[in-house]
């Protein structure tokens, strides 16, 4: 364990205050944050908070040693808007009878959870220590690991949830500090479950633990009937079995805080009699896009897939250390506008990174104090960055001969904090091919689309510059690796 390890400090949304992290075991760092549910590809919304806690699991390793850290991130599988995808995309083979609901909605979570997999790998993030699937929680495990029923059973048993109409209930007045993370008294809360306030609840707060399933519908046997978890219980269960009953760090969105954060923490505390369910609650800020809210009514939703794989954003392709940086240029707990210019800014100064960079022959020096103290001060990525434009500088000025010791800091940073660093490697048939495109696309005045080449290869570090053959006088064009 490092000794700077001593020096990280963190915001705790449930304190409103920055704090000097404590781990509760210094061996066994702990941190949960709340996955993707996967009915659809991730959106770029989804990928804040992928990027900001990697960067948090990154720094925690370096701190407190790589095998001293557990990182979970789950997969929510078991979800209405999962079994709406599954009717709508496999409608007629269930009608038919050659496919059953509960074949669709594992063919809808399979795909689309690998799709999110490769998008964040994409993105430089390292897989999490475990990524347990919601759907393999639910009834008590042979393993002895904490599940949903059995969690449920014991809030009913604390007298903290009641059944129904079929439905179990948490009671939220049987807390009498619900609310501490959301700072809302009781008597502001809103229905904080994925149904409508009915007239069997006592409390209109009041949230559900477990629903009835029609036949229709995928279901688990329970002692309440045929059913399926409501949405909070979920992570209750999956972050007890593999962090215990309280740990370090709680992470994800700051839309989560209610209901759904709010809604575990009373769960996990009830359930287990414990004052507290995580010790430090972290969440990063919105997204807008282009200065909007992301919807698509607005005709701006954008999946990380799209953003990495199709010309629907800018025009073009955008590689992904280009869409981590910029997602990082903003402190985490701020708003962020994501926007062209932003993604052009941060691809320009990768660029200027990786060309410092380049000078050193490998990534094995020390990583640098400055950045490790930047990034304890509640991960200041910009202060961390501007430590990175620092060290490109120096290593530019000091060339590629010699120990250029800037280059190799640099180098290692960057590695560190998730980007490729590694040589740019060009297949020239590949470039010559697109020039060839590109000519003929200028010959034929289609200006767009020999842009689009152009900047694919730029992104590519393939940087094209026309003139003029001195003989002929006819267009040429020459290349060269640009970083």
């Amino acid at each position: 364990m490092s000794d700077a390890s001593q020096g990280l400090r963190l915001y705790n949304t449930l304190t409103r205050t920055k704090e000097d992290f404590v781990p509760i075991d210094p061996r066994n760092v702990r941190m949960y944050v709340c996955g993707p549910t996967v009915y659809d590809f991730a959106h770029i919304g989804n990928a804040r908070p992928v990027i900001v806690f990697d960067v948090l699991f990154r720094l925690l390793r370096h701190l407190y040693g790589e095998t001293h850290v557990t990182y979970v991130r789950n997969i929510t599988d078991v979800d209405d808007k999962i079994n709406a995808r599954a009717l709508r995309d496999f409608g007629n083979e269930i009608s038919a009878g050659t496919l059953s609901l509960n074949e669709a909605i594992r063919r809808v979570t399979e795909k689309t959870a690998d799709q999110f997999h490769r998008d964040v790998a994409t993105l430089g993030c390292l897989e999490p220590t475990v990524e347990p699937r919601a759907t393999e929680f639910v009834e008590p495990r042979a393993d002895g690991k904490a599940d949903m029923i059995t969690l449920i059973q014991s809030l009913i048993g604390r007298g903290h949830a009641y059944v129904a109409a079929g439905e179990v209930l948490f009671d939220t007045a049987s807390m009498p500090d619900y609310g501490q993370l959301s700072k809302r008294n009781l008597d502001e809360q809103q229905a904080g479950a994925r149904i409508a306030v009915d007239a069997h609840k006592k409390n209109p707060g009041d949230f559900v633990l477990w629903k009835l399933s029609s036949p229709e519908e995928p279901g688990w046997h329970s002692p309440w009937g045929r059913g399926r978890p409501g949405w909070h219980i979920e992570c209750s269960a999956m972050s007890a079995a593999y962090l215990g009953e309280v740990f370090d760090i709680h992470g994800g969105g700051l839309d989560l805080i209610f209901p759904h954060h709010e809604n575990e923490i009373a769960q996990s505390r009830c359930a287990h009699g414990t004052s507290v369910m995580a010790n430090v609650w972290m969440h990063n800020g919105f997204l807008q896009v282009e200065g909007q809210k992301m919807s698509k009514s607005l005709g701006n939703f954008y999946s990380i897939h799209e953003l990495l794989e199709t010309d629907t954003f800018g025009g073009r392709k955008w590689p992904g250390d280009v869409l981590r940086l910029a997602m990082l240029m903003t402190h985490y707990r701020e708003p962020i506008d994501f926007s062209v210019r932003k993604l052009e800014e941060a691809e320009n100064t990768l660029r200027k990174w990786k060309r410092a960079a380049d000078l050193a022959p490998a990534a094995g020096g020390q990583l640098p104090a400055e950045v490790v103290e930047a990034l304890s001060d509640d991960l200041a990525t910009y202060a961390a960055f501007q430590q990175l434009t620092q060290l490109a500088g120096e290593a530019t000025d000091f060339g590629g001969s010699g120990d250029n010791t800037a280059a190799v800091a640099l180098k290692t940073a960057l590695t560190f904090l998730g980007f490729d660093v590694g040589a740019t490697k060009v297949d020239e048939i590949v470039v010559a091919k697109a020039i060839a495109e590109r000519l003929t696309l200028i010959a034929a005045k289609n200006w767009a689309e020999a842009d689009r080449v152009r900047d694919e290869l730029l992104a590519k570090g393939v940087q094209l510059k026309d003139g003029k053959d001195p003989v002929t006088g006819e267009r040429m064009t020459t290349w060269e690796i640009k970083r």
